[in-house]
């Protein structure tokens, strides 16, 4: 099961820990748009055009990961190469550094400043609803963070691990990255994450750390063909 899941992770992952806040209609199911630009259908064969007309608006692009469906004229559904979906077996052993926190509304200018800065494309005001988000400051400033985004009842994503152009260097990402996936690790679900081949810096650290690749995985973006979407 946890193949299939991950083989489909947007639309698992909505109609299973954020069934709560998906908006479906038929075999297509999205995210509010606060929360995060992310569409799944239930497979390739699923007729959906309808269903997508109902929840994109006229101006709006959204994403797709693993599964795209056939769709007619009328919508822009353009690939964007494959991400690596990468999985974490095995505990990973602990990484010193400065004391983690987690997040709260409390921090959320911060996180959404940081984001901006070097995850800017996906992340949202109410992404941080998704999951757990962990950071470090240093010197009042939030310089590295991690969180929880997608997630099914034996897998949950790693993401947005990022670290203040300030403060790299310093081992923050590796010392989230350790903690978060060894605490989901204990929890009984396998931590796994998607990254750009062309993040090659990102790609080495998780392979250091032991996560391996799992699949390639298609990504695509959808809009309505007037509003000339295209990915950021």
């Amino acid at each position: 099961m946890i193949a299939s899941e991950l083989d489909n992770p947007f639309w698992s992952s909505l109609c299973s820990r954020h069934r709560s806040l998906a908006q479906c209609v038929g075999d297509a199911a999205r995210y509010p748009a606060p929360y995060a630009p992310f569409l799944g259908v239930a497979n390739v064969q699923a007729d959906v055009a309808e269903a997508i007309a109902a929840l994109l608006a006229p101006s709006e692009t959204v994403y797709l990961l693993g599964v795209a469906p056939k769709l007619p004229d009328g919508w822009v559904l353009e690939a964007h190469g494959e991400l690596a979906q990468m999985v974490c077996t095995a505990a990973i052993p602990p990484v010193d550094g400065p004391p983690v926190i987690e997040l709260s509304e409390l921090h959320r200018a911060d996180v959404l400043a940081l984001t901006a800065l070097v995850y800017p494309h996906y992340f949202r005001p109410s992404t941080m609803e998704l999951g757990r988000y962990f950071g470090i400051y240093q010197d009042g400033r939030l310089a590295a963070m991690i969180g929880e985004r997608l997630g099914m009842d034996a897998c949950q994503e790693i993401s947005a691990v990022c670290t203040h152009p300030d403060f790299l260097g310093r081992g923050y990402a590796r010392r989230l990255l350790a903690q978060l996936s060894n605490d989901n690790l204990d929890r009984g679900r396998l931590p796994f994450l998607h990254v750009s081949p062309q993040n090659r810096r990102a790609k080495r650290l998780y392979e250091q750390l032991g996560y391996r690749l799992r699949r390639d995985i298609g990504f695509w973006s959808l809009g309505w063909a007037a509003s000339g979407a295209a990915a950021p």
